[in-house]
C-alpha cells in the first residue's frame, strides 16, 4: 500500500508541476493535468519469455491482471487489489486509512469470477511533493535592447527550437558547451549552464506577462559580467502556418552607478551585437532546417 501511495503521490505531484510551470503550448502538455491513474495489483506464479530481445511475463495471472483493468469500478482514479493478493498480504477487505477506503467488488471474466477490493483515491488526501514556484517577473520600464525579426516557420516550431536545449548549440555561437538535464523537459524553473571561455553562466527559465496568444520564453542569469541580473525574453507572435514574428527583449540591472554609466557607452553596444548574432544564428538554423526537410 505504501508503494501504491508513493506512485499516486509522485504522479499527481508531477502533474501539478507541469500545470504550474509548463511552457510548451501543445495540446498534450496543456491537457496532461487532466490525466488520472489506475493501479491494479495481483499475485501469482509467473513465467517469462523473450520477445524481440525483451523479457516479458506471461501466464494465467498476467491475463487476469489485464482483465482486472476492465472492471465495474465507477472511476478512473483508483487502486485495485485482487482478493487473492489481499489474502496473501493479510490485508483486511475493509481496510481504511487517510488515503484508502476499500470496498469489495467482483467481475466475471470468461465465466470465471474474480473478486477484488478497491479504493478511490482523493488527490486532496495525498501528501504531494512540494516544488519551486515559477518565477514570473515584471518591469516598470522599457527593455534595454529590443530586436524583432519575421521567421519563415510556424510559431510552435520556432518555440521548440528556442526552448529545446538540444538545438541551442546550432544557433548560439561562441559557447563552449551547454549543460542541462537531458531527462527534463524545459519548463519554468528549469536550470541550464552556458560555458563561455571556461566561465559558467547559470540560467533559469522564467516568464512574464504578455498579450493573449503570444508565446513567451524567458531566461535569467545573475552571472553576466558587471550585471546584477540579466534577462532575455523570446516573445513569439503566431502569424500563418509558415510564418511568425520573434521579438527579443533584454533587460539588465547593473551592479553600480559607474557600471550603469559605462553601460550606456559600451555595454549596450556589446549586448546588442551579441543579440543580433543570436537572432541571425537562429534564422540561419531555421532556414537550413526547412531546406533539409524539403529535400
Amino acid at each position: 500500500l505504501a508503494q501504491i501511495e508513493t506512485m499516486f503521490t509522485a504522479f499527481y505531484g508531477h502533474l501539478r508541476l507541469l500545470e504550474k510551470n509548463r511552457i510548451c503550448p501543445c495540446n498534450a502538455c496543456a491537457t496532461a493535468p487532466n490525466l488520472e491513474l489506475k493501479v491494479v495489483a495481483h499475485s501469482g506464479d509467473l513465467k517469462f519469455i523473450q520477445v524481440q530481445g525483451n523479457r516479458k511475463p506471461f501466464g494465467q495471472q498476467v491475463i487476469e491482471a489485464h482483465r482486472l483493468l476492465k472492471n465495474s469500478v465507477d472511476s478512473d482514479n483508483y487502486a485495485l487489489i485482487s482478493k487473492e493478493l489481499a489474502n496473501d498480504l493479510e490485508l483486511p477487505l475493509d481496510y481504511n486509512s487517510k488515503v484508502y477506503r476499500f470496498n469489495e467488488g467482483k467481475d466475471l471474466y470468461d465465466e470465471k469470477e474474480i473478486a477484488y477490493i478497491y479504493s478511490l483515491i482523493e488527490i486532496e488526501k495525498l501528501n504531494l511533493n512540494s516544488f519551486s514556484q515559477a518565477k514570473k517577473v515584471s518591469f516598470d520600464r522599457d527593455p534595454n535592447i529590443v530586436l524583432e525579426e519575421t521567421f519563415p516557420i510556424a510559431a510552435e516550431s520556432l518555440l521548440e527550437y528556442i526552448t529545446n536545449f538540444t538545438y541551442r548549440h546550432h544557433w548560439v555561437k561562441g559557447v563552449d558547451k551547454f549543460e542541462y538535464n537531458t531527462n527534463e523537459v524545459n519548463r519554468l524553473g528549469t536550470e541550464h549552464v552556458c560555458v563561455i571561455n571556461g566561465k559558467q553562466l547559470n540560467f533559469v527559465t522564467v516568464t512574464k506577462n504578455s498579450e493573449p496568444g503570444k508565446f513567451v520564453h524567458g531566461e535569467l542569469t545573475p552571472d553576466a559580467p558587471f550585471i546584477k541580473e540579466f534577462y532575455q525574453f523570446y516573445i513569439i507572435t503566431p502569424g500563418t502556418a509558415t510564418q511568425c514574428n520573434l521579438r527579443l527583449e533584454m533587460y539588465w540591472e547593473t551592479k553600480s552607478i559607474f557600471i550603469k554609466i559605462m553601460s550606456y557607452l559600451l555595454l549596450n553596444r556589446a549586448v546588442k551585437k551579441n543579440a543580433s548574432n543570436v537572432v541571425s544564428g537562429l534564422m540561419q538554423f531555421v532556414t537550413q532546417s526547412r531546406e533539409t526537410e524539403m529535400n
